[in-house]
């Protein structure tokens, strides 16, 4: 059974390009990825708040994959972000390329910092394979 992204009609409408509510179908293995953010393999942290959303996003995906699954089992996402995205055409391409249609259920928290002073972007997620 497939992942279910919906917006129940007796709630408000989300207020951006994402979904309300994930229904994990039962017997999915729920996947609880810790924060991810841009760095490569060789641990290098790319520069750049909209550089690091789109890798952190690879990264995500590439854990999902290691459990068999694909974006489309990407059920929930949370955006730490320390600024405002300049570059608001690069997130979107990265959400396209990245991100299940409908879109995940998704929250966006600015903070004042995280770990390490270049690292701009932290992404959790939860995925159901």
């Amino acid at each position: 059974m497939k992942l279910e992204l919906k917006n129940p009609e007796n709630a408000p409408p989300p207020a951006g390009k994402y979904s309300n509510l994930a229904v994990v179908p039962e017997g999915s293995k729920l996947l609880f990825i810790a924060g991810q953010i841009g760095n490569l393999k060789s641990g290098e942290i790319l520069k750049g708040l909209e550089a690091q959303y789109d890798q952190a996003l690879r990264n995500i995906n590439s854990i999902i994959e290691s459990e068999g699954g694909t974006k489309e089992n990407l059920a929930k996402i949370t955006v730490f972000l320390t600024d405002e995205p300049t570059d608001w055409n690069s997130i979107g391409k990265a959400n396209e390329e990245h991100l299940n249609k409908p879109r995940p259920a998704m929250s966006w928290i600015y903070v004042s910092k995280l770990f390490k002073p270049e690292v701009k972007v932290e992404i959790e997620a939860t995925a159901a394979v």
